[in-house]
């Protein structure tokens, strides 16, 4: 069997792609897990949804965070060595959140992270995605354009699933 846990973190440091190592309290440490902390919100939000709608294009998302994470835990020089976000991710992105809008009322005021248990937790995941996204930005070395723009749309995608979420279960927008 092979174990868990491999002791190459107990001084307080841990491994990049390409084999670096560098203290867990880095920028890009702290990025990249905000980026796990972000897919872990949205797998709560999806236990607490009966949407197979919602499901499907969060399930996605969870898989599209795999990559950004990968890109964010490879130093500037080690490019090319981890996976990468692809623009039909963002595509996709932007295409969901264009169809999601169209089945809610115009927002011309600041709305409350409130609703349906779902939602809330959509809510989470939004704010979450926005620390990730301040984090990235603090990547030594600049973090890839494509996991920066992912983010920044991924954070409107939630807001609009969280709204989503509430219309479909009769809730009003709390301004």
């Amino acid at each position: 069997m092979t174990k868990i846990y491999t002791k190459t973190g107990d001084a307080g440091q841990t491994g990049l792609v390409g084999g670096a190592r560098v203290l867990k309290s880095d920028a890009r440490v702290a990025a990249y897990g905000d980026v796990d902390e972000l897919s872990s919100n949205i797998g709560l939000a999806r236990s607490l949804l009966d949407d197979p709608d919602l499901d499907a294009a969060l399930a996605q998302v969870q898989r599209d965070l795999v990559p950004a994470g990968a890109e964010l835990a490879t130093p500037y020089g080690a490019r090319g060595r981890s996976a990468t976000v692809e623009p039909a991710a963002i595509e996709r992105l932007e295409g969901t959140i264009d169809l999601w809008q169209a089945e809610l009322p115009k927002l011309d005021r600041f709305i409350l992270p409130a609703g349906t248990r779902g939602a809330a937790a959509l809510h989470v995941a939004r704010a979450v995605c926005r620390r990730a996204e301040r984090h990235a930005l603090a990547v030594p070395g600049g973090a890839p354009p494509a996991v920066l723009v992912y983010l920044n749309r991924l954070s409107d995608l939630l807001f609009v699933a969280a709204r989503i979420a509430n219309a479909r279960a009769g809730l009003a927008d709390e301004v």
